[in-house]
């Protein structure tokens, strides 16, 4: 079961990082600046998860940190699906993290 959540985790990461650049690319404005976004979004979200929430992040924080900034880097995605006007996906992107989060904290630590 862990396995399952884990893949789960990569698969929502991955999705977390076409979400923004979808937004960014969907923005309505001239293709430079859509371009722009649409790669640097996906890569400002990568760069954070790399430096704060990977398994080897350059900046190691204590689980309440990590899990923070991995709520922030969700919610955010989240609410750049509703910006691109996408909302229930953006919703859906959000509360499966929070779901398999939970499911594989309680896998770790059983009550």
């Amino acid at each position: 079961m862990k396995g399952v959540l884990l893949a789960l985790a990569l698969l929502l990461e991955l999705a977390l990082i076409v979400a923004a650049g979808w937004w960014g690319f969907t923005l309505d404005v001239g293709w430079p600046v859509r371009l722009l976004a649409g790669l640097g979004a996906p890569l400002l979200i990568a760069v954070v998860w790399g430096l704060f929430c990977s398994p080897r992040a350059s900046v190691p924080l204590p689980a309440s940190g990590k899990l923070t900034v991995q709520a922030a880097c969700f919610v955010t995605g989240g609410l750049l699906l509703a910006l691109a006007g996408s909302p229930v996906p953006g919703a859906l992107l959000v509360g499966l993290w929070a779901v398999d989060k939970a499911l594989l904290t309680l896998a770790h630590h059983p009550v």
